[in-house]
């Protein structure tokens, strides 16, 4: 994982909670529950799904997902590898994940989801996700991009 921040202990500790608040939503989703996974999200968050559809605030949030969850997502696990996080001022961080969803581990982590958490002091664990959109990382396309438009490689992957 790469965290852009000066040698400063209090990013350190935020970073750790930041990824502690991304694995408890990644633990309810395991679990099937909707209610804390919407938990994770502000109350005027925004999750805008690998489908398109786009939910708004924790609560929201959450009963969308336990009717997924009791659905055709029942039994399904969240894979998630953080990538990066940067930090935006002290009450804000972009973080980057690779990661998908199917019956136990994939063996290629197919899906980006770019999360935007905030700081909020009346939350226990003091972040909460603000914002999260997901992506399929779509291999071919992108090798094709890259060998007819090098200048369209980016310098680090």
């Amino acid at each position: 994982m790469n965290i852009r921040t000066p040698a400063d202990p209090t990013r350190e500790s935020d970073a750790a909670v930041i990824r502690d608040l991304l694995e408890e939503s990644r633990a309810a989703w395991n679990r099937g529950d909707g209610t804390a996974y919407g938990r994770c999200f502000a109350r005027d968050a925004s999750d805008v799904t690998f489908a398109g559809t786009v939910y708004r605030g924790g609560g929201e949030i959450g009963r969308a997902h336990q009717a997924l969850f009791t659905g055709f997502l029942k039994g399904t696990e969240l894979t998630l590898d953080i990538t990066d996080i940067r930090f935006y001022g002290p009450d804000t961080a972009v973080v980057v994940t690779r990661g998908d969803v199917g019956k136990g581990r994939p063996g290629r982590l197919g899906k980006l989801a770019t999360y935007t958490v905030v700081r909020d002091r009346d939350s226990a664990g003091g972040w909460l996700i603000a914002a999260v959109q997901k992506t399929r990382h779509k291999r071919l396309m992108e090798a094709l991009s890259f060998r007819l438009q090098p200048a369209t490689r980016p310098a680090t992957r």
